[in-house]
């Protein structure tokens, strides 16, 4: 059972899907593009005692979870005291994505590299230390806001802005408050997700995903536009530096600290001067980076999942196609701010037979008709031979499906290109 219903869980129930020990797959709740390679069940992803009782009832042998919300409730905690084999990590150590504060006191206290950062509860405090910072400068809700506690602020006034709607306004609730003001960083960001089983740290391939709504990193921060994989800036060398010096000391931190980490482990990265540092550490699969992940994984993901919850991953070999991949995500017009849904949605069956897509808010109404219902509608994938050939099909494609109101950034992975 895959827990969500976005574009990550369907990519990750389309791999599941293909693994030779799935008899039964079921997503919960799931779309549309779910709902043709498994059942979809109308539970919510933050139903635990549903979800579990489903699991019981059903027999289902392993449960992954895509968004972060039910990780941060503990359901892992949950299906574990009933038994039932979830992929995951605990209440304690999602924390680690689910308080920006814990995870910047652990790097801090075990020498991970990341921005330099303070932590405020107070606005009064946290305004006299912005008034003698230079800008630009980072403000971050302490807690899980949908991808948008994050404000990059441009200018001093912009800065203590977020401040007050954060510390003040409460426009993410009790996500802040506290937040933690750290310098802004200058690089190019990448993200190196990796499986562990609270040992063994095995890294996938690296994605560059695409925060801003609009072409050349324009407009507001979104859930992520698109993303692609391998960027070429980043070798093996450098992921072997990320590992040594990141995700093996983040899993080693949280055991010392008495939080055994197990499942994804996310590093949001910036990379200076091949010097790489911590933007922000997830507990799950990326979204849009896994869409441009589990495209090239050639090993049977179920096979990865298992070992990571028996505690065996150091005997599994994990194996990547040299392909490139590049994932393009469909939107809505007015997302991420106020957006309608309802528009139907054409020239799914128009595409060329190696292109994915990986549905996200869409549903079915009357006659098969897919309809659209959220902000990031679909994300439209490919793998090709090298980059260019993953771009310039996915974006030959695009333009045979449509919906009202629909966008999409043009330049996904142009810099790879150009």
């Amino acid at each position: 059972m895959v827990i969500g219903s976005g574009a990550r869980e369907h990519a990750l129930a389309w791999k599941i899907a293909q693994s030779p020990n799935v008899t039964e797959l079921y997503v919960a709740p799931g779309n549309v593009g779910t709902a043709a390679i498994a059942r979809n069940l109308n539970i919510r992803p933050n139903d635990i005692e549903a979800l579990a009782k489903a699991a019981q009832d059903i027999g289902i042998d392993l449960t992954v979870v895509g968004p972060e919300a039910p990780l941060a409730s503990g359901i892992v905690d949950h299906f574990e005291h009933l038994g039932i084999p979830i992929f995951g990590p605990t209440k304690a150590a999602t924390r680690i994505e689910s308080s920006k504060v814990f995870a910047k006191k652990l790097m801090q206290k075990y020498a991970i590299p990341c921005p330099k950062g303070v932590t405020f509860s107070n606005y009064a405090e946290g305004k006299k230390y912005l008034e003698s910072q230079p800008v630009p400068i980072v403000v971050k809700a302490d807690g899980l806001a949908a991808g948008k506690g994050v404000i990059v602020a441009g200018s001093r006034g912009e800065a203590l802005k977020a401040l007050s709607d954060i510390l003040e306004a409460k426009i993410f609730g009790s996500a802040g408050d506290s937040v933690v003001i750290e310098e802004c960083l200058t690089g190019r960001e990448v993200s190196l997700l990796a499986f562990t089983d609270g040992k063994t740290v095995v890294p996938m391939v690296p994605a560059c995903d695409y925060k801003r709504i609009f072409d050349n990193d324009q407009g507001p921060n979104t859930g992520g536009m698109g993303s692609y994989s391998p960027p070429g800036f980043f070798d093996a060398k450098l992921t072997q530096r990320v590992m040594e010096t990141i995700l093996k000391p983040a899993v080693r931190a949280m055991a010392n600290e008495g939080i055994p980490y197990k499942g994804v482990l996310y590093a949001g990265l910036m990379i200076a001067s091949d010097r790489p540092k911590v933007l922000e550490f997830n507990a799950r699969f990326g979204d849009p980076e896994t869409q441009a992940i589990l495209p090239r994984l050639q090993t049977d993901l179920v096979d990865i999942l298992l070992a990571v919850i028996d505690n065996r991953l150091g005997e599994a070999t994990i194996k990547w196609t040299d392909d490139a991949c590049v994932g393009v995500v469909m939107a809505s017009a007015g997302y991420p701010g106020n957006y309608k849904t309802g528009f139907p949605i054409t020239g799914l069956n128009n595409l060329d037979k190696d292109i994915l897509v990986f549905h996200a808010g869409t549903k079915l109404g009357d006659n098969s008709q897919v309809y659209t219902d959220g902000g990031r509608v679909l994300t439209v994938t490919t793998t090709g031979k090298n980059m260019a050939e993953a771009r310039a099909k996915v974006y030959q494609n695009l333009p045979h499906i449509h919906f009202d109101g629909c966008h999409y950034r043009k330049d996904i992975a142009a810099r790879e290109v150009n």
